[in-house]
């Protein structure tokens, strides 16, 4: 392993992230993690050490995010893996969500995202090595979740931005990998980390009770345990070819299949059509 790489994560106070830092700092590697809270990511980890930095930052802010990519260089002397963990749930159908809850999803999900790869390219491109790690979700490769539209449609972008992202950072060594984790063991479901619809429509009552009796019932049972899935992390990025697409979980793996076989069969039923779409000869 390659303990001499710094990592950057956002999100770092809880969930996935605060996995992957403690076993980052568990394996000796040094670690910058950010959080909207500074107090609650040193309450959780620790205050500023040899091997670790906590930064208090705003994702939405790119002035923010910049002060903290700048930090991280001024402390550690690089920055070389960046994992875009933060992120929000957003409940709801597209007809019940408004432009103020679906801007705000984006801002979180989306444009944080996009400011620390923009900030953090120049100091990768310099050194012609990194890796991106972006954490999407199996709901940003398969929308069939039920009431999460707009955090389909976030994870979606995240997915998108990657795929491009892959192309475009190869020519200066950097390494980009997309995560869709299932469902882990963390506070995601939790009330205060999954956003309530402020203006829930009542015909989709009897519809969403059934959706919160099985959120409810995953809630505390998820199958994923988050520190396996930190330790992937951390495996991939010592890989000299690592995955693109990187799927954790059983039901990440199968509901990544069932959105394949959808495909290939709508593919196939609509070959005729999808392939005579060519000018005919004048």
């Amino acid at each position: 392993m390659n303990r001499n790489n710094v990592w950057f994560v956002t999100g770092a106070s809880k969930g996935l992230g605060l996995a992957l830092v403690k076993q980052l700092l568990a394996k000796g590697y040094c670690v910058a993690g950010t959080s909207r809270n500074i107090k609650s990511l040193e309450n959780e980890v620790s205050k500023v050490t040899k091997t670790f930095l906590p930064i208090e930052m705003d994702l939405v802010n790119e002035h923010s995010v910049q002060q903290a990519i700048e930090a991280v260089v001024a402390h550690f002397g690089q920055i070389d893996i960046i994992v875009n963990n933060a992120g929000y749930g957003q409940k709801g159908t597209l007809e019940e969500i408004s432009d103020a809850e679906v801007r705000a999803s984006f801002d979180v999900n989306v444009f944080g995202l996009v400011h620390v790869i923009r900030r953090a390219m120049p100091y990768l491109r310099k050194q012609k090595t990194g890796h991106i790690i972006n954490i999407s979700s199996i709901a940003g490769y398969t929308a069939n979740f039920p009431f999460l539209d707009t955090y389909c449609a976030t994870k979606f972008a995240v997915t998108g931005y990657t795929e491009a992202l892959a192309t475009n950072a190869k020519s200066f060594g950097i390494k980009v990998t997309v995560v869709h984790p299932g469902y882990f063991k963390t506070n995601f479901l939790k009330k205060g980390s999954i956003a309530e619809p402020a203006n829930p429509i009542v015909e989709y009552t009897e519809a969403r009770q059934i959706q919160e009796v099985h959120l409810r019932t995953i809630d505390g049972n998820q199958a994923g345990d988050p520190v396996k899935a930190a330790n992937t992390m951390i495996k991939i990025s010592e890989e000299m070819h690592p995955p693109l697409h990187l799927f954790l979980g059983q039901d990440a793996y199968d509901k990544a299949y069932e959105k394949i076989e959808q495909v290939k069969t709508d593919l196939e039923a609509w070959k005729d059509v999808t392939v005579s779409m060519a000018l005919q000869d004048l």
